[in-house]
């Protein structure tokens, strides 16, 4: 039972993530998520039915238009499959409890700013308010504890973003400052703390092994979204373990 459960969640999430690129990449453009129908970015052509089947669609077309033959961006099938892949693992790292709710808002949210981040360097600020209204609710009715960890959290992690944005003239975004005071609402401030070193450092693990296969140049800009989303993901799933561990190293 669990299984065929884990596999229903499975295909709900790479649906969802079709929606999410969808989403990425209009919501920054300020078009309508609805209309028109999605559409080939090349020749124009609007896509069937049978075109838009999350992952196999690009898999049976050879990753190209099946009219123009152009080529379609990998973003697309793995932003689908990433998303099926941690709706399905979110019960299995958290067990079969009301906490899933926020678990899979966060994966949306950071499955959106993925997009919105590669493609256009951008975390819109539409989304952060929509999330932020979510998140207000799912935390009312499950709250961190003690309850004021959320708040704490929050003017935590903002401020420690806009203090690092003066400090550095600019190294972090404005939608960077306030993705992670949502973040800290979200997470509390332990967590929230653990989030921005870890994206920090992936972040710099990234970085430095783009400039050593000189795929990247010093202080040329790279999105940080996607840092976040692994950061957190990470904090959040496994945060209270590595704290743990981490103290049990210092005491040994």
């Amino acid at each position: 039972m669990d299984i065929l459960l884990i596999l229903f969640i499975l295909l709900i999430g790479l649906i969802l993530g079709s929606f999410y690129n969808v989403v990425g990449l209009r919501v920054p453009q300020n078009n309508s998520i609805v209309s028109p129908r999605s559409s080939c970015p090349n020749c124009f052509h609007q896509l069937t039915v049978f075109e838009l089947i999350p992952v196999l669609s690009y898999v049976i077309q050879g990753g190209k238009c099946r009219r123009c033959k152009v080529g379609i961006s990998p973003i697309y099938p793995f932003v689908e499959l990433l998303t099926g892949l941690l709706f399905a693992a979110a019960p299995l790292l958290l067990g079969w409890s009301s906490e899933l709710f926020i678990a899979w808002t966060l994966i949306s949210l950071f499955m959106i700013i993925f997009v919105s981040d590669i493609i256009y360097m951008i975390i819109p600020d539409k989304v952060l308010l929509v999330f932020t209204g979510l998140f207000l609710l799912e935390r009312i009715y499950l709250p961190l504890q003690p309850w004021w960890d959320s708040l704490l959290g929050a003017a935590v992690g903002f401020f420690l973003l806009l203090f690092i944005a003066v400090i550095s003239r600019g190294g972090m975004g404005g939608g960077d400052i306030k993705l992670f005071g949502l973040l800290g609402f979200v997470l509390g401030v332990k967590l929230v703390l653990l989030s921005f070193f870890l994206a920090t450092l992936y972040g710099a693990v990234f970085g430095l092994i783009g400039m050593l296969l000189g795929k990247l140049k010093r202080r040329n800009p790279i999105p940080f979204g996607p840092f976040i989303a692994a950061g957190t993901l990470t904090a959040y799933f496994y945060g209270e373990t590595i704290i743990k561990n981490y103290f049990l190293l210092l005491a040994s």
